[in-house]
């Protein structure tokens, strides 16, 4: 081929190829034109868009959504602003700044109120560029009067649990992690106002929290005393007003911000004084991890009329005492895996004129919650004890009683009775197990009884409370008891064993001077049951016996009247005049049944006679049918001959002389004769150290033979 032809050729190939190059810049700047006019154009139509158009879409989607009304009822916008906090390039991508007005969140169908939630406004920024790493991030939200109302009706309906329109949609997304994250740094407010109204805890509660203007050092209000360190400043402040559980309710504090409530390393601080009737708690401490639940770490005060007010606070069943205060260091956990744990370390109080301390751990487990720990008294008075098994004795009494009318608690003591009515509250007992050990070393009660080293092991467990061993010094001897109220039952059931050993005669009665001389002991066993929520009622259906043996003692008017037995100064006074007698042997073994306490043996052996008592005490009616059968030893005691009686009721008693033949002499003894089993019964009461010296071991072996 030529040459000018494949010259001609190339030429037109190379033009062709300009040509097409030519038309590809033009498309490709064609192209990138539209596009960045879409983008001006986008950013005119997002710069200038009226966003209150998107407001009835928005307001209907989250209504549906959360299955309450919701509303945006003011005005809608978003402005572009730079981040200038951000580095580099970034600086110049421009944020959305979100603002809405007169914002209203309804309440589900079944709450008479129309509004949960009101705002006046909120603000709030997006991150753009942290979309693109499917993050949702909103460095601050501000809200202007935050009105929040939260019901609850009286068939436990509440405002405060959302039924989502997509619930079952989240459950099947549970099982598959969303891709997608959310944080969120601060929560900016004015003043916020909450109000609580709760129909099943009888509560109307009013609370306002406001910015503190300037932080507040933790250490400043906590106090230099306080271990913690590194907690966060205080940032709020909020004071509460109303009623809770139909008490008088008022309480302030100080709380964190979010900063520190995000915080997993820097404890977020809390304060707080409150007053529920006569109850106060303050609390000053930290919570730790705040948006995880790590924990609170809290110094705790408890003060009141009756630690049974508690359980409306705290859902910890305690039992109804005498005014109270307790200070101690409280740690909670709530992640542990059997629940919520609350340990109240190191407490020191007094409850009543008693003096407490010790260790307490409450775990919300299952079946029930449970409280367990170790409590001790080094100055325990008797009378602080008292209410614990309905009786109102000594001083504080009177206080617990003004608590309990508060509460709508009124005694149920019959002006005739003596025994115990005041029933016990076991209806609550099913709400948590318990297993506490209490020891009170120093007992104050009088001199007439002499108490020292209380020991008791509390158990509480689905309703029934077990005292085992509950064990006191007593008068240089011990007694050992175990008690068991099947609380579960109704009504109730109750069993007691008790067991008295050496309880010395002369410590026994210290007020009687003839009786220091005395080396006697009394020995004695008891075994109880019966049905009833009142010691009254218990006794009233009682089954079971009483053994009891008293040696080398002295019986005069003057011990009677120290005993505080009215009766027994007439049948003293009868039968020996004001004369001090010694008893060489004092035995009893009594019968119980459904309440009716019969003598098997009752017997006294003294210098001048033996006196058999025989007849019966009811318990049910606290009424008393007794015969006293005396038989003289000698000719001295001319009176002797004639039998005596007690009769009435426990609060009336009446003694007299029995009219009718006198008694012939050896009739005592022929008596006797019959109570041989009963007799052999009380020996096991004598301790083998304790033969040589012991008076009833003659006595009971002549009963015997």
């Amino acid at each position: 081929m030529p040459f000018p032809l494949l010259s001609t050729i190339f030429t037109r190939q190379i033009a062709g190829k300009e040509t097409e190059m030519s038309r590809a810049g033009k498309i490709a700047s064609w192209i990138i034109g539209i596009l960045c006019l879409l983008i001006v154009v986008i950013i005119i139509v997002i710069a200038t868009f009226d966003w209150n158009r998107l407001k009835p879409t928005i307001n209907q989607k989250v209504s549906t959504e959360l299955n309450r009304p919701f509303a945006i009822r003011g005005d809608l916008g978003v402005n572009w602003v730079r981040n200038r906090d951000e580095p580099g390039w970034r600086r110049w991508v421009p944020w959305p700044q979100i603002h809405a007005e007169d914002i209203m969140l309804g309440n589900p169908p079944d709450i008479p109120d129309v509004t949960m939630v009101h705002l006046q406004r909120a603000d709030a920024t997006i991150s753009p560029l942290a979309l693109l790493h499917k993050e949702i991030f909103i460095p601050w939200i501000k809200l202007q009067r935050p009105d929040a109302r939260l019901i609850q009706t009286a068939d436990k309906k509440n405002n405060w649990t959302f039924n989502l329109a997509n619930s079952g949609e989240e459950e099947e997304q549970k099982q598959t992690p969303s891709a997608w994250s959310f944080r969120l740094d601060n929560i900016l407010f004015d003043r916020g106002h909450i109000t609580y109204r709760d129909a099943v805890n009888k509560a109307n509660v009013k609370m306002d929290v406001d910015p503190l203007g300037k932080p507040v050092p933790y250490g400043q209000v906590a106090g230099g005393d306080d271990k913690q360190k590194g907690a966060a400043d205080f940032v709020f402040g909020w004071r509460a007003s109303g009623t809770y559980n139909d008490q008088q309710l008022q309480g302030s504090g100080k709380l964190g911000g979010m900063l520190s409530l995000r915080s997993k390393t820097t404890p977020f601080p809390v304060q707080a004084e409150v007053r529920n009737g006569t109850t106060r708690v303050n609390i000053t401490g930290s919570l730790q991890d705040p948006m995880n639940l790590g924990g609170l770490d809290l110094r705790v005060r408890f003060s009141g009329d009756t630690l049974a007010n508690l359980y409306e606070l705290t859902g910890v069943l305690l039992p109804d005492t005498p005014p109270y205060e307790t200070d101690g260091h409280l740690r909670v956990k709530f992640r542990d895996k059997d629940g919520a744990v609350f340990h109240y370390q190191n407490f020191n109080g007094h409850i009543g004129d008693s003096d407490i301390h010790g260790s307490l751990t409450y775990t919300q487990g299952k079946p029930r919650p449970k409280l367990s720990g170790e409590v001790e008294s080094r100055q325990l008075r008797m009378a602080d004890l008292g209410p614990l098994i309905g009786v109102n004795t000594g001083k504080g009494s009177e206080k617990t009683a003004k608590a309990k009318a508060q509460r709508g608690d009124t005694s149920t003591q019959p002006a005739d009775r003596v025994l115990p009515h005041d029933r016990f509250d076991t209806k609550s007992w099913d709400v948590m197990d318990a297993d506490v050990k209490f020891s009170g070393k120093r007992i104050e009660h009088s001199d007439s009884l002499p108490l020292s080293d209380l020991y008791t092991h509390l158990e509480l467990k689905n309703g029934d409370l077990l005292l085992d061993p509950l064990r006191f010094g007593v008068a240089g001897g011990n007694l050992n008891a175990t008690v068991r109220l099947e609380g579960s039952r109704t009504p109730m059931r109750g069993r007691a064993d008790l067991h008295a050993r050496k309880l010395h005669l002369r410590q026994l009665f210290p007020g009687v001077e003839a009786m220091q001389n005395s080396l006697g002991q009394l020995n004695g066993d008891a075994s109880l049951n019966g049905n009833g929520n009142s010691v009254a009622d218990l006794l009233a259906t009682s089954n079971g016996e009483v053994k009891l043996l008293m040696n080398d003692g002295v019986i005069s008017r003057s011990l009677m009247e120290i005993v505080g037995l009215n009766v027994g100064n007439y049948v003293v006074g009868k039968l020996f005049g004001d004369d001090e007698v010694r008893i060489n042997c004092a035995a009893a073994n009594l019968d119980l049944r459904n309440g009716l306490a019969t003598s098997r043996l009752f017997v006294f052996d003294t210098t001048n006679a033996v006196i058999n008592l025989s007849g019966n005490v009811n318990f049910a009616n606290e009424r008393m049918d007794l015969n006293i059968n005396p038989e003289s030893k000698g000719i001295r005691i001319i009176t002797l001959r004639s039998p005596l009686y007690v009769r009435g009721t426990f609060k009336n008693p009446d003694a007299g002389v029995k009219t009718g033949p006198l008694l012939a002499r050896g009739a005592a003894a022929v008596a006797l004769g019959a109570v041989v089993t009963p007799a052999a019964a009380l020996l096991a009461l004598i301790s083998p150290s304790d033969n040589e010296d012991n008076q009833c071991i003659n006595v009971l072996q002549q009963m015997k033979k």
